[in-house]
């Protein structure tokens, strides 16, 4: 292994031999803490790359901008560039793609291997002319020496462009973005299962839950690539390659995308791939959609096909469509793929509508009044976005998303509320229990909510458990490392502060608007008008159906009038709050 580290960041590059004649190039990005639609990570990321050798050479994708020189001065230590025959694009986010140019400088020669989409992608990324292969599924590339690249088109994980290359010679998989996670280590495989899962399933939820179908497809082409040969390796685009627990992973994909796509209610997500801001937004939408248990389809309208169109609109609950282009800015596809969602589109169905800013963005009235005049209802109020997106905005998107996902389950709910024995649910509402407010800042980010299900479950550390839904706003806000402050209300005088937290809040709605608060240590607000408040860490998470149980630790605390009583909530039932 060579191990080469940036004096002034915590950036590294790192090369291992992975197979025969085959190498990866791991970036090693530590501190990183955003991504891609705004969810934090908590283990920084790796952007990988690989070499295979046969009688030809090809590049699997490349790396961040941010790693040019580290990046480009190892691959030269590792081979000359202008030997490389081939430069496969797995697809063209600019974390993996982000030094094709570079690559083209230094070898202007090299063959650019990629799907259809990925093509025109890149001629807006490079502009320049380049030798290129379009490839689909079923097609190969001989490399020699035993080595050809099996191809297999896998779009929407997470972008409209990709592709998964397999090296029959090795049995190595090369995916990109699905099944990596965001996980920084200088191990390069998956020994440690108990590290990494938390993450693994955190990416997954994030990237690619609202692409969950398209998941199961992809899956389904792997099993017949596997009636023919051994996947031995997972060479994955993000954190540590697959090989110990490949098939405990790979196994959690089919199980987590096939509870996304039984789900009875769906709502298409429709965007456009390299217009504006439309593929993050409209991820972040479909992000809070997901938490609610409501399954969705994305699809992009650059690449729709409209019978295809027609035919998912007819079979959802809601729609969200991120504004195409202006009319005279549209190609052919997109006008066609939007004019049948229009025409396709039922009174029975929610809508959900955002602006790109895209510059030149359809304007969201006229179209909503179409909309509302075939009887549509809005899931949540149409999102203008006006300069870059914040990670404001992107809050905003994924709670309007959870909105729509609401509004849809709530019969579905409100069934399950009457379907236990009654004597059961009125036995279990006799469990009391105390009334809390959890508050929660992470940059720019704030979330607030009453909570009851608290628990202290630890006196070394000392820790407790809460009980969060998996649809409530603040649980993007508490991931392992995240800190937030459990502010506990006083009998007697809590009922202002529980009535205002209890009550609904529009996306992107301050929480804290007319509430008394000052910073606590670790950045949280604490209610000045609470008993105590504790300052907590989340050290783990443990998922059920319905809600997450989160165990935190404590750092801090106070109690502003000992002789006070801490306010109670009793139900009479126990299968809703």
């Amino acid at each position: 292994m060579v191990t080469t580290v940036a004096p002034t960041k915590r950036l590294t590059v790192q090369t291992e031999a992975i197979a025969a004649d085959t190498t990866a190039i791991r970036s090693l990005d530590w501190d990183r803490d955003r991504f891609d639609i705004e969810f934090g990570l908590q283990n920084g990321t790796t952007y990988n790359s690989f070499i295979i050798r046969g009688e030809k050479v090809a590049l699997v994708d490349t790396s961040h901008a941010k790693f040019r020189q580290l990046y480009l001065e190892l691959l030269k230590g590792e081979i000359d560039p202008a030997t490389i025959d081939y430069l496969v694009i797995s697809h063209t986010e600019p974390d993996h793609s982000g030094l094709v140019g570079d690559i083209l400088d230094l070898n202007p020669d090299i063959t650019v291997v990629g799907s259809k989409v990925a093509m025109t992608f890149l001629e807006n990324q490079v502009h320049r002319e380049f030798q290129r292969r379009t490839v689909k599924s079923g097609d190969s590339l001989d490399l020699g020496n035993g080595h050809e690249l099996q191809f297999l088109l896998a779009p929407n994980l997470h972008w409209p462009d990709t592709i998964f290359s397999f090296d029959t010679a090795t049995g190595v998989l090369y995916t990109c973005d699905a099944f990596g996670l965001h996980y920084c280590s200088d191990l390069i495989y998956d020994e440690n299962l108990a590290a990494i899962e938390k993450d693994f399933q955190f990416y997954y939820e994030c990237l690619m839950a609202p692409n969950a179908r398209s998941v199961t497809k992809a899956l389904k082409g792997l099993d017949k690539l596997q009636q023919d040969y051994d996947i031995k390796l997972v060479a994955t685009g993000h954190g540590p390659l697959l090989r110990f627990h490949l098939q405990e992973l790979l196994g959690r994909y089919r199980t987590w995308s096939a509870n996304q796509t039984q789900a009875s209610t769906a709502v298409a997500v429709f965007y456009i791939s390299d217009y504006g801001y439309s593929d993050r937004l409209t991820q972040a939408i479909a992000r809070g959609i997901t938490k609610t248990g409501v399954a969705v389809e994305m699809m992009d309208l650059k690449g729709a096909d409209p019978q295809e169109a027609y035919e998912l609109v007819g079979d959802v609950a809601g729609l969200v469509i991120s504004m195409p282009p202006a009319s005279g800015a549209m190609t052919e596809q997109i006008q066609a793929a939007f004019g049948t969602i229009v025409a396709a589109a039922n009174h029975k169905q929610l809508l959900g509508l955002v602006e790109s800013y895209g510059g030149d963005d359809e304007p969201i009235d006229p179209i909503l009044t179409q909309f509302r005049e075939a009887g549509l209802d809005l899931g949540f109020e149409p999102i203008r976005v006006k300069e870059e997106p914040s990670e404001n905005t992107y809050q905003l998107c994924e709670e309007s998303g959870t909105d729509l996902g609401q509004k849809l389950s709530q019969k579905k709910t409100n069934r399950k509320k009457q379907s236990l024995d009654s004597s059961l649910i009125q036995a279990l509402g006799r469990i009391s229990s105390g009334l809390y407010i959890i508050t929660a800042q992470k940059g720019e980010l704030r979330s607030a909510m009453l909570a009851s299900w608290v628990s202290q479950a630890s006196f070394e550390p000392l820790g407790f458990t809460i009980a969060v839904a998996k649809d409530r706003a603040i649980e993007s806000l508490m991931q392992v490392g995240d800190t937030f402050v459990l502010n506990v209300l006083e009998e007697g005088n809590h009922l202002k502060l529980m009535k205002h937290f209890l009550k609904r809040f529009a996306p992107g709605a301050d929480r804290f608007a007319e509430v008394n608060t000052q910073p606590a240590k670790n950045g949280s607000p604490i209610l000045t008008d609470a008993l105590t408040y504790l300052e907590c860490t989340v050290s783990r998470r443990m998922e059920t159906s319905d809600h997450w149980i989160v165990y935190s630790t404590v750092q801090e605390g106070r109690v502003s009038n000992q002789e006070a009583r801490t306010a109670s909530h009793r139900r009479k039932v126990g299968n809703y709050y």
